[in-house]
């Protein structure tokens, strides 16, 4: 497609299209987040979404880290031996004996894992690097339960460490990090259908314990709260769902996620979406509110995120004014699973790869052999800096990045031919242009967003 007619092609399509995804957390798919903040730095560790296969498959373990809780960032796989495997719903990291422990879910059961520094690279805690059939090996973190999956680790105040997992259970880990006792407790609660993705937290002397119900567009949160420890006894509140789908703000299905907190005051609650259905999600986060009792307020979830939570140095980003594409791929009806009225259109124009939002993106048409993304800035400007955050960055990417000053003669300012596994990619340029244009030349041809500075 020429670039006059791909101009004409942008403005037709923009002027009627939304964004019914809002302002994820990231610039991916991503699922079963668990958020913490360690020295100032805010590390996003979760399942990989977007795959294509549903649950036969997942992407590789990456870290997305942070510094205001805005701009986010990983750079190759912190955990290289899972990389192949299915791995799915790590927990927060844990300090301690000197060294930080994760809990992941990999092949569908729990191994603890184990690295010197929050960002790995992790290895499995003991045994070798390898991952057995379930049972044959002391690598596993061992809990007799054929459903083992979505470890929650906590450590109370005396550092006891429990350990929570699907389907309510709860026992003490030992101070290994690795051995769970053998008195393995199932959390009593009202809501007895199927559960998974526990969270559990303590604020002011009371430990709540979360726990899904539901699934797709019917995932739900509820909890139960104890004042005395994390072994219960429970008392179930009279209002006990947390997040459900929210119809008028175009919130589906809420599911697994977490609960971190940056002081004693502020809490947050991090959740899924059900985004594209299936494994093709996206992570929200929200204020999470408190009554005087202790009691968990309702959220009235909204896609629109928290916005800056941490310190970040002020730039200005430059918005172009048009952006235009070889070519964009047809709307995508996302068709309901469980709940008729959660019905979504998603369109890939563009703007949606400049619009600050995270959750809307361009894609290129599978027939396009050859994608480039435009960007021009209404007049020549002087631009210090380029970052491009690919579709599906977990699987690589491999680009060319050329300035114009008359959308003619084109230059070769930043870019690398080798397949590069992070995100976002980074061009230092300190030039003047008025054109910018990406060519994917390896990878999928989408792009979540470009920043321009």
């Amino acid at each position: 497609m020429g670039f006059l007619q791909a101009f004409l092609v942008a403005t037709m399509v923009e002027a009627q299209v939304v964004n019914p995804f809002g302002n994820a957390l990231i610039p991916d798919m991503i699922a079963d987040a668990s958020i913490q903040e360690i020295n100032g730095v805010f590390y996003c560790y979760a399942t990989t979404d977007g795959y294509g296969r549903g649950l036969d498959t997942s992407g590789p373990p990456v870290v997305w880290k942070s510094k205001d809780f805005v701009h986010w960032s990983f750079d190759g796989i912190y955990f290289p031996s899972a990389a192949k495997e299915k791995y799915w719903a790590p927990s927060k990291v844990i300090h301690a004996n000197g060294k930080y422990y994760i809990y992941p879910t990999i092949n569908g059961y729990m191994y603890p894992a184990v690295a010197e520094h929050p960002e790995g690279p992790f290895k499995l805690a003991r045994g070798e690097d390898e991952f057995y059939e379930p049972y044959t090996s002391s690598t596993l973190l061992q809990t007799k339960d054929p459903e083992g999956i979505d470890a929650e680790v906590f450590v109370d105040d005396n550092k006891q460490a429990y350990v929570f997992w699907g389907r309510r259970h709860v026992a003490k880990l030992a101070k290994d990090m690795v051995t769970v006792d053998s008195i393995i407790r199932v959390i009593p609660t009202p809501r007895k259908e199927y559960s998974e993705g526990p969270i559990f937290f303590k604020r002011k002397g009371i430990y709540y314990y979360l726990y899904t119900i539901g699934g797709d567009e019917k995932y739900q949160y509820a909890y139960v709260m104890s004042r005395v420890s994390p072994l219960g006894p429970y008392e179930c509140p009279e209002q006990d769902i947390v997040s459900t789908t929210n119809y008028e703000r175009g919130v589906f299905g809420p599911g697994h996620g977490c609960v971190f907190n940056t002081d004693d005051e502020h809490f947050y609650f991090v959740y899924l979406e059900f985004g594209r259905r299936s494994t093709n999600r996206q992570t929200y986060v929200n204020r999470l509110e408190f009554n005087e009792d202790g009691t968990i307020c309702p959220i009235e979830l909204s896609l629109d995120g928290v916005g800056v939570l941490g310190k970040r140095k002020k730039e200005k980003k430059i918005k172009p004014d048009t952006v235009y594409a070889s070519s964009t791929r047809e709307a995508l009806y996302i068709e309901p699973m469980k709940d008729d009225l959660c019905r979504r259109t998603e369109y890939f124009v563009p703007a949606f790869a400049v619009d600050r939002a995270n959750g809307s993106r361009w894609m290129a048409t599978a027939e396009d052999k050859g994608p480039w993304l435009i960007a021009d800035l209404g007049t020549v400007r002087k631009i210090q800096r380029s970052e491009v955050y690919f579709v599906r960055p977990t699987a690589g990417h491999a680009y060319l990045l050329e300035g114009s000053s008359d959308g003619t003669v084109w230059q070769k300012c930043g870019g690398h031919g080798d397949i590069r596994i992070k995100s976002p990619h980074v061009d230092k340029l300190n030039k003047k242009y008025r054109f910018l244009r990406i060519s994917i030349l390896e990878g999928v041809a989408g792009i979540w967003e470009w920043d321009i500075y």
